[in-house]
């Protein structure tokens, strides 16, 4: 009907034309636009009342970066990385290195690649010192100073998320004086009084998120305020129980959290207030019941089980005070783990906010690289040897930011894969296309794509060391793929891997596209310290065992060969297993026999 009066319209008048032109386009963008979400019970609802399940990552490491997610592990502080490396290149060239870091490090094709993925919500970690000054460098005394630069920062961000449709919550990740005594996560500079310790360190946080709220009151795509990350303070005894998980009132957090929430709700009606307990996150000792209409409790979970065990104490506090609760902040494991993981929440309508979206590390959807010269940088912050050359240092850090823009970072197809598809799907995919013909070499690190005991089979696939007291591993090197499957980087040649600490009983599977049927033979690339070794080859009608030698070492490699397997036109599967472990497999090739 709309089709055929713009039709005739168009014969009438172009005036008309224009106007209806513009009807359209508001229409579209309406039906696309976000609508300011609500805690509804126990639910987060859009304006129509429809349950929305905010699924998210955490741009942890641009406004604050922690030193692991730069490789530094020692005096590892934003701000005294900031310190060490003026010591060693001058103050000049660090602010170019943090001025190219946070221009590079998110930008809107990574909001554009997030979205295209899968993700609706971005979690933004903020460093209050963008948005204003400390208190020990304010001119005046009890007054505030802003800073253009993390406002302007956040706009772009809103406009890219804006862009495609998601939404954005705003989280204080490193509240004035800081919030705890895991240092790191809130860059809190010891020499000076904490966020607790100081009255003029309060007042400037709940006079920033009023300055917050009052910039984006009208924006329905901020989802909510998540106005304290991670609060990790004892209050009543500070010797024993210095991050108070063990907290019985949390008075003073409480009574923060309120009278932000008064300042907030001064200029801002709408938006969800999100709230975290103490002990990082979980400690709602205290804390409730909610004082607000219009709010959502978070919490986070790291290296624990994924059963309802491990979210029982959140869902028996949703159901108690009939509020929404959301997990805002998670992952940093092997996508059995994150796989697991958000099964369980969304089987719970729990929403996520996973943590990060890139750092140097594989466990997360984009990598970014090192190099040589920044190696060097991290190896002399760490250990305090071999210091670097001043223009050594410039030059790798440099290049390590300008590693940080996605067309110049890895991504980790299997973790994003291990976030959307698998948690809902037992079937495997192809982690490469695999198009064999006479000759074609495979790397046994390109299996398919799955969850474990589908696409593969390992017996140690994730870090559970909360729940067990053992630290797991998963891949041990963290290299290349983060599944269970131990892989190892080969120094001997450029961008090679293979799998590795391979033990009885685990196997790999591979999806094979044959454009010639026949009974093919398929050499093996292997390395063995033991005398016992063995593998066998597997496909739908086919199945062959073979002895792997002592090669003399794990390292030293030898090609064994398999014979009569057969492989069918079109798709095959062909798995590898490990009748007794004990052996390194590099690669596979495929000979077509005559």
């Amino acid at each position: 009907m709309l089709l055929h009066t713009f039709k005739n319209i168009m014969l009438k008048s172009p005036v008309k034309v224009l106007l209806m032109t513009l009807a359209v386009s508001f229409i579209s963008q309406q039906s696309n636009a976000q609508s300011f979400l609500r805690a509804d019970g126990k639910k987060i609802v859009d304006q129509n009342g429809k349950n929305v399940l905010l699924r998210g990552m955490g741009l942890g490491g641009w406004m604050l970066q922690e030193g692991y997610m730069l490789h530094v592990n020692k005096d590892s502080r934003q701000y005294r990385i900031r310190e060490r490396l003026e010591e060693l290149m001058g103050l000049a060239e660090t602010k170019e290195f943090y001025d190219t870091w946070l221009a590079n490090n998110t930008r809107k094709i990574d909001i554009d690649s997030m979205r295209r993925w899968g993700f609706n919500s971005v979690r933004l970690p903020m460093h209050y010192n963008l948005y204003t000054l400390p208190i020990e460098k304010e001119p005046v005394a009890g007054q505030n100073t802003w800073i253009d630069k993390g406002f302007k920062m956040t706009d772009d961000l809103l406009t890219w998320c804006k862009a495609n449709h998601m939404y954005l919550i705003l989280d204080l990740h490193a509240a004035p004086g800081g919030q705890g005594n895991d240092l790191n996560i809130s860059d809190r500079n010891t020499d000076n009084p904490s966020l607790w310790d100081s009255e003029a360190n309060k007042q400037k946080m709940i006079a920033l998120w009023r300055k917050l709220a009052d910039r984006y009151k009208n924006e329905p795509n901020i989802a909510g305020y998540d106005i304290i990350n991670e609060p990790n303070w004892g209050f009543d005894d500070p010797e024993n129980d210095k991050n108070g998980l063990k907290e019985k009132t949390n008075a003073p957090l409480r009574k923060l959290m309120v009278d932000i929430t008064t300042a907030i709700r001064e200029v801002d009606k709408k938006h969800i207030i999100i709230i975290e307990g103490n002990g990082w996150g979980n400690n709602y000792n205290g804390i409730l019941p909610p004082w607000d209409k219009n709010m959502v409790l978070s919490f986070h979970k790291y290296w624990n089980y994924n059963d309802q065990k491990s979210i029982e104490h959140i869902i028996k506090t949703r159901d108690q005070y009939n509020v929404p609760v959301w997990l805002g902040e998670t992952g940093e494991n092997s996508n059995v783990w994150l796989t697991e993981a958000i099964r369980l929440l969304e089987k719970n309508n729990i929403g996520w906010a996973l943590w990060p979206l890139k750092k140097m590390g594989n466990n997360n959807p984009i990598e970014i690289q090192s190099n040589l010269n920044y190696d060097d940088v991290t190896n002399y912050l760490n250990t305090g040897k071999h210091k670097p050359k001043e223009s050594n240092v410039y030059s790798g850090t440099l290049e390590m930011a300008t590693y940080a823009k996605l067309e110049n970072a890895i991504i980790h197809h299997d973790v994003i894969d291990a976030i959307f598809r698998q948690p809902f799907s037992a079937a495997s995919k192809p982690f490469k296309a695999n198009k064999v013909k006479n000759g074609t070499i495979i790397n046994a690190v390109d299996y398919d794509l799955g969850r474990n005991g589908i696409a593969y089979f390992d017996t140690d696939t994730a870090d559970y060391h909360v729940s067990t007291g053992k630290y797991g591993k998963g891949n041990a090197s963290r290299v290349y793929r983060n599944d269970g499957v131990d892989i190892s980087k080969d120094s001997t040649a450029y961008n090679s891997y293979y799998v590795d600490h391979i033990e009885t009983g685990e196997w790999l599977q591979f999806t094979l596209q044959v454009k010639i049927p026949g009974v093919y033979s398929v050499s093996l690339k292997v390395a063995s310290d033991t005398n016992d070794a063995k593998l066998s080859l597997e496909t739908a009608n086919t199945s062959a065992t073979k002895e792997i030698p002592n090669t003399g070492g794990l390292k030293k490699w030898q090609v064994i060969t398999v014979k009569n397997i057969h492989l069918k036109a079109g798709s095959n599967k062909l798995r590898v297993n490990a009748d007794k472990g004990g052996y390194n497999l590099h690669s596979l090739q495929f000979w077509l026999a005559k």
